[in-house]
C-alpha cells in the first residue's frame, strides 16, 4: 500500500510567494559582496593540478626523434578506440635500422578520447604523455583528429631513460648480450 503524505495548506503569506522572493533576494545581494572569483580566460589561466591528465600527445626524444616504435599497445589498451597507429619499417641503410618499427600515421580522434591515461601507462618506450593541455577547440570533425605531426607539435622533446636510438649503446647491449 503507498504511503500517502498530506501537505499542510498554505499560509496567506505563503500565497504571496514572498518570503521565496526575498530569500532569493539575499542570497544574490550575498554573492554581489563577495569577491570575484571569475578568470579572464585566456589571459589568466587556472592552476592545474599535478596529476592533471589532459590532451594525450606523442613526445620526442633529446636529440629530435620520435620515441614511438609502433608497437601499438596503446591502440590496443584504448577504451574508445581513439588512437589509429599504422606501423612503418624503417629502411635498412638508415642509421636507426636497429630499431624495429617507427609510425608511418599516428593519429588520435579527441571527440573520442576519454583521458583515461592507459595509452601513457601502457607504453613501453614512454612515447606518448597526457600533458596538461586542456583548450582542445576546432570548428569541424576533421580538426579534431590530431595526426602525428600535430602530436610531436603538442608534445616536444623530453628527456629519455631508453637509449633505443643509440647506436653505440644498442651496440654495447647486444656485445654484453653474447656473455
Amino acid at each position: 500500500m503507498p504511503l500517502v503524505i498530506e501537505r499542510k495548506p498554505l499560509t496567506k503569506l505563503e500565497k504571496t510567494w514572498l518570503p521565496q522572493i526575498i530569500g532569493g533576494l539575499k542570497t544574490t545581494f550575498g554573492y554581489l559582496r563577495k569577491e570575484s572569483v571569475t578568470l579572464q580566460y585566456p589571459e589568466e589561466r587556472p592552476v592545474i593540478p599535478e596529476n592533471y591528465r589532459g590532451v594525450p600527445t606523442l613526445v620526442k626524444d633529446p636529440n629530435g626523434r620520435v620515441k614511438c616504435v609502433s608497437c601499438q599497445l596503446c591502440e590496443f589498451v584504448c577504451p574508445p578506440r581513439a588512437i589509429t597507429i599504422d606501423p612503418g619499417e624503417i629502411p635498412e641503410a638508415s642509421e636507426q635500422a636497429h630499431v624495429e618499427k617507427a609510425p608511418r600515421e599516428f593519429e588520435i580522434d579527441m571527440l573520442r578520447c576519454i583521458y583515461c591515461g592507459l595509452c601513457q601507462e601502457v607504453c613501453p618506450e614512454e612515447a606518448i604523455f597526457l600533458q596538461n593541455v586542456y583548450s582542445v577547440t576546432g570548428t569541424t570533425r576533421e580538426e579534431f583528429k590530431y595526426k602525428k605531426e600535430k602530436l610531436l607539435e603538442l608534445g616536444g622533446p623530453l628527456p629519455d631513460r631508453h637509449f633505443k636510438w643509440d647506436k653505440k649503446k644498442a651496440a654495447a647491449e647486444s656485445g654484453n648480450g653474447g656473455h
